[in-house]
């Protein structure tokens, strides 16, 4: 017999994560397909925006432990002195509203008194290295999300290297900065993004010069990044040691979470079906309503970022906001309509979009579709050839919206006759059993036997409403019995509400047993060292061997340059400049300026390690 999901061991597992602004996205990445949610707890969550009441937490952990999904809430913003308790104290709450994770960034939390709750590593702990990540696991945490920015050969080094559970973004909106290492928002507005107050400088327009003012290209949004979008690579990145497959958006809405969390479900299925050796970590089937596409999702179009290609371009400088899917050129124009080049069925209704030839984003409504003549709402004027891309798909919203209870679980059901009336035996498909008794009178008889049988097993195949789908139905009943469809149907509620309280009740939700313990701190490792921000997470470092600890460049004051972000996206590269790209002119790799009406910002290109930091200067030329 194979392996249910409650018996499979997480370095076995192939989890896909998907996000929970709230509640609401919460269950519907369940239904959708999701093993595990993350959603934030009601403070100190790295977007302060997307906070959850612990009743939600509940309803949710409820909700996905019926399918043996988990729920891991992020409380992974740096904290201070002041916070900690508080925030100790909510991770013991969370943990008796029933979650199986806690997310977390700041080491202090180590020093305080947790319940058993697992802890995973947060992206923002800046995990890029095979020291870091085994650290963290000597350390105790049962998972670590790794940086974006690793690439394939980087991922595999990672896995040779430790045995955690390694998660990997593979969908959704990018920093431009090595998560945990921007300092920008909280220097220059005093809104820390380690503190989940991000101000989103990324997708400031910006006009880039070089030291002596002179303008390099025209105002662009230099720093926005395209979104991820690694769905032709999930084999790729399974085989490297990934096995939590995490999707971005815990500010996204429910349509967003539906289609991307159906589109990934779809894709891990085929793998896990094609007896590559992967199992699923939680249980039930989906079946979906509407086509699943992550193009047709928010989206500033799509790269692989450096997962595959180190020299990648992955940047969106022409525009920082959603372009959707891309439907085509245009053919030809009229005054006041256009024809496309495409056999996208466009709708009346549905929101498009293109860029002009100063590279602007223009967005306009379909007024009316005749074929592939679109009549804008809007005065716009189009040329022909130019891409036109649709960010609001009208059919396809409504399909999304309908989109409910799409996910349920296999259960066989056996009705037989007893001295005192009915009993329903269900079993599922992770062998779970329930055993439902319910009392009649069986005196009542019917003058032609035989019936019974029919109607007993056609109500109790009927299961809407409920997340279980019924495979099979035995009945064991004298077939003279008169049994009206009313009693069937409350034997059929009353068994298949007990059988999703026995599955909450099997639910395995581990616990952590490791303690910090005493590994010595990674030597190389040291922009973690300017995130303490309380004396705890000092005792913390001071106990694993640190002596030393470096200023946060956001709260350092001196006359030189302050490091306010560092990244593996270079703007040289994006903009073919860069000395070792053969593709356009070959300029040396000297600082320029990055402006905008917050002031004027150095960026330095470390070519060795392929790197770009932006720098504050007390007194840049522009």
């Amino acid at each position: 017999m194979a392996e249910t999901a409650q018996q499979i061991p997480p370095s076995a597992w192939a989890e896909l994560l998907a996000p929970a602004r709230d509640l609401a996205c919460g269950i519907a990445a369940i239904n959708h397909g999701a093993d595990a949610v993350y959603i934030g707890a009601p403070r100190f969550s790295a977007r302060a925006a997307a906070g959850n009441d612990l009743a939600d937490i509940e309803r949710l952990v409820r909700h996905a432990h019926r399918y043996f999904a988990r729920v891991y809430v992020a409380l992974n913003t740096l904290l201070t002195d002041a916070e900690l308790d508080e925030a100790a104290a909510l991770a013991r709450a969370v943990w008796n509203a029933g979650a199986d994770a806690l997310i977390i960034q700041d080491m202090g939390l180590l020093e305080c008194d947790l319940p058993p709750i697992p802890l995973h590593a947060s992206t923002q702990t800046d995990n890029r290295t095979a020291e870091k990540v085994r650290f963290l696991e000597q350390a105790g945490f049962s998972q670590v999300v790794l940086a974006r920015e690793l690439g394939l050969d980087e991922i595999r080094a990672i896995r040779a290297a430790t045995t955690v559970p390694l998660e990997f973004f593979v969908h959704g909106a990018l920093c431009v900065c090595y998560s945990g290492r921007c300092y920008i928002s909280e220097k220059v507005l005093g809104r820390s993004a380690n503190r989940g107050e991000c101000a989103q400088f990324c997708r400031h327009r910006w006009a880039l010069k070089d030291l002596q003012g002179r303008e390099i290209d025209r105002k662009r949004y230099f720093l926005s990044l395209k979104d991820l979008d690694l769905s032709a690579h999930i084999g790729d990145l399974l085989a490297a040691g990934v096995r939590s497959l995490k999707i971005e958006g815990r500010l996204k809405d429910e349509r967003y979470v539906k289609n991307v969390t159906a589109a990934y479900r779809l894709i891990l299925d085929r793998l896990i079906g094609s007896g590559a050796g992967y199992a699923r970590s939680s249980s039930g089937e989906c079946r979906f309503g509407f086509e699943p596409d992550a193009a047709r999702s928010f989206n500033r179009g799509r790269t692989e970022y450096f997962l595959v290609n180190s020299r990648n371009r992955p940047g969106s400088i022409d525009t920082p906001k959603a372009i959707g899917q891309e439907v085509g050129p245009v053919a030809r124009a009229g005054r006041n309509w256009f024809d496309l080049e495409s056999d996208v069925a466009i709708h009346n209704g549905d929101g498009l979009c293109c860029l002009d030839g100063e590279g602007r984003l223009i967005g306009f409504r379909a007024n009316r579709v005749e074929g592939r003549r679109i009549f804008p709402r809007e005065k716009v004027r189009i040329e022909p050839g130019t891409v036109i891309f649709r960010n609001h798909d009208s059919v396809f919203t409504r399909q999304l919206d309908a989109s409910t209870e799409c996910r349920q679980v296999a259960i066989d059901l056996l009705v037989e006759q007893t001295a005192a009336g009915l009993r329903c035996t269900g079993k599922d498909e992770d062998g779970c059993v329930s055993v439902t008794d319910r009392k009649i009178d069986l005196a009542a008889r019917v003058q032609t036997a035989g019936r019974v049988e029919e109607i007993v097993r056609r109500q109790m195949a009927k299961s809407g409403g409920t997340i279980f789908r019924i495979r099979e139905v035995r009945v064991e009943i004298d077939p003279s019995l008169h049994l009206p469809a009313a009693v069937i149907n409350d034997l059929r509620r009353e068994a298949l509400q007990r059988h999703a309280e026995v599955r909450l009740a099997a639910h395995i939700r581990p616990e952590r047993t490791a303690g910090p313990g005493d590994a010595p701190w990674p030597a190389g490792e040291t922009a973690c060292l300017a995130h303490v921000t309380n004396r705890r997470a000092e005792m913390f470092y001071r106990r694993h061997g640190v002596t030393a600890f470096p200023p946060s460049p956001a709260g350092a004051d001196n006359d030189g340059l302050l490091p306010l972000m560092t990244s593996r996206y270079c703007v040289r590269r994006q903009l073919g400049i860069c000395g070792r790209d053969k593709q356009g002119p070959q300029e040396g790799a000297g600082p320029l300026l990055l402006c905008d009406n917050t002031g004027c910002y150095v960026l330095q290109f470390d070519c060795d390690n392929c790197e770009m930091l932006v720098m504050q200067a007390k007194n840049p030329q522009p």
